[in-house]
């Protein structure tokens, strides 16, 4: 095997088996290589394209790949020797032992990040240090084929919601409507409209994004101006999203709640989508009309495909290096050490269902009652308690909610009550971390979050925390960070959101409600063992 020496690629004979080199070889080799140790992250990018907010997921390898042989065809042939290969030898070594962590852990949105770091390393070990950087812009664009963590999800969501809901309702407003808004509830009087998680704007947000990235690169300007291109992306979908819930609540209050519904919503949605990419044109527009010598739109955007089809023959003549087959040899044994490893499926931990749990604890009595069909979707826990305690010895009622999650992976997970509550019309009007004691319990001491929330002048009182493994946690993040922990060296990724609530009746003191939260609350700890094991 030839040292470092000849061109990587090369010219473009006929499609012949002969005419293939042996580093082309080497190259198909080392991405047969990849799957195994990459195959939770592929499996969980197939599922989360499924989805609307990524179903543009697909196209983002696409675009990459037009975008890196748009620039094999603007930059020179590499240089007979290249040197610098060893730089994306150590990158894709971190990329597997990334990737490592994430199968070990049982995270699939791990290994996803770690494959892109992985094709970084090989697009480097390909062409070397110093025109394999120059090739790095496809490679991050790669980036927006990935699902959010979780947590980061929900909390997005949770943020583009509230601004989309302040923003609809002052679009309506400026109509002439009279209106008022209850956290996320849009009140017209006649009709309430519910600004829900799909229409937070993120599934305009993920695609604009990238196409927004796209047209940076293509553009043909200033650095500046690509930076305003690019930065216009994700306040230009909240403001349109906003302006979109504005003229639907507009719609609903003129013509009733059917414009709110069906296919007239769909199609706003897209008119909307398409209406972000005409203004981003639209700036690129105006940009030009800054600089000293103004193009044409169709010049100031690089659109020229042509000489594309024949550089994709470029691959066929790969030159083999040590560098290809030390990092196609590794991603091997790491793959093949993966593969005869332990299984990366745990058992559900042994536990009893929530059917089971008693209806009376002391001279508490309870109803259970099942969630509605798309709260349980959202919810996507594996099992839950919604109970409702009265006691006639008590002022108001006490409800147990408890959602259970046998792994908090592969797109399952606990986010935080602080995300739904804006849907219900209620907003947080106090939080504050508590340290409770139940000394008769399993539990003994812990800290919750404590929180009052208020809809109108309703108020109710709070406690929730999530139960990891034993651990009582107050921080989604922490959680996460948990639950990364014990994958790795217990096999466990299980956990609960628990939470407690109980109004807080008209003239009656926060202690007052307090005090009968925990006494349910003693009372329901005492038997959580055995449906949440420790």
């Amino acid at each position: 095997m030839p040292a470092d020496s000849g061109s990587s690629l090369s010219a473009r004979p006929g499609w012949s088996l002969a005419a293939l080199t042996p580093g082309f070889w080497w190259f198909v080799a080392l991405n047969l290589a990849a799957i195994p140790i990459f195959w939770i992250g592929f499996v969980s990018l197939a599922q989360a394209w499924s989805t609307a907010e990524y179903s543009h997921g697909p196209l983002i390898p696409v675009i990459s790949m037009y975008l890196f042989l748009r620039e094999l065809r603007q930059y020179p042939p590499l240089p007979a020797t290249v040197t610098d290969r060893g730089i994306g030898i150590w990158v894709t070594v971190l990329a597997l032992v990334i990737a490592s962590v994430g199968n070990l852990a049982r995270i699939p949105d791990i290994v996803t990040y770690a494959y892109i770091v992985w094709v970084a390393g090989m697009v480097l070990t390909l062409f070397g240090w110093q025109r394999g950087r120059l090739h790095m812009l496809p490679v991050f664009h790669l980036i927006f084929m990935l699902p959010l963590p979780q947590f980061v999800y929900w909390q997005l969501t949770t943020y583009l919601q509230g601004v989309s809901s302040e923003l609809g309702v002052w679009f309506v407003r400026m109509a002439g409507v009279s209106v008022y808004l209850e956290g996320n509830i849009i009140d017209l009087g006649v009709y309430k409209l519910q600004v829900a998680e799909a229409c937070s704007g993120l599934r305009y947000l993920f695609p604009i994004l990238s196409f927004s990235y796209l047209f940076a690169i293509l553009y043909r300007g200033p650095v500046w101006h690509k930076a305003v291109l690019l930065l216009a992306a994700a306040p230009l979908t909240v403001l349109m999203n906003s302006f979109r819930i504005g003229m639907i609540g507009v719609l609903v209050n003129s013509y009733g709640i059917e414009q709110a519904e069906g296919f007239l919503h769909f199609f706003e949605g897209w008119i909307i989508f398409l209406s972000c990419i005409a203004i981003l044109f639209a700036m690129a527009w105006a940009l030009q009309k800054l600089t000293d010598e103004p193009r044409p739109l169709s010049e100031a955007i690089d659109l020229d495909t042509s000489g594309l089809g024949p550089i994709i023959g470029w691959v066929r003549q790969i030159q083999p290096s040590r560098a290809l087959a030390v990092i196609t040899l590794v991603t091997a044994m790491v793959s093949a050490v993966w593969l005869i490893g332990p299984s990366g499926n745990p058992e559900p931990v042994e536990r009893e269902s929530f059917t089971l749990f008693p209806s009376r604890l002391g001279d508490w009595s309870s109803t259970t009652r099942k969630l509605e069909p798309d709260i349980e979707e959202v919810l996507a826990a594996d099992d839950y308690l919604n109970a409702t305690f009265v006691s006639h010895a008590e002022l108001a009622p006490v409800n147990m909610f408890i959602a259970f999650y046998n792994k908090q992976t592969e797109g399952q997970g606990i986010h935080s009550p602080e995300v739904c509550l804006p849907a219900g019309g209620w907003e947080i009007f106090s939080l504050e971390q508590k340290r409770v004691d139940f000394p008769e319990t399993a539990y003994g001491s812990f800290e919750v979050n404590r929180a009052v929330i208020q809809n109108g002048t309703t108020q109710q009182l709070v406690y929730y925390w999530f139960e990891q493994r034993g651990k009582r946690m107050t921080n989604d993040f922490k959680a996460k960070l948990s639950v990364l922990k014990d994958g790795f060296t217990r096999g466990r990724t299980d956990g609960a959101l628990v939470r407690f609530v109980t109004p807080i009746a008209p003239g009656e003191s926060e202690a007052l409600a307090e005090a009968r939260l925990q006494k349910l609350m003693e009372r329901g700890l005492s038997r959580l063992p055995q449906y949440l094991p420790f």
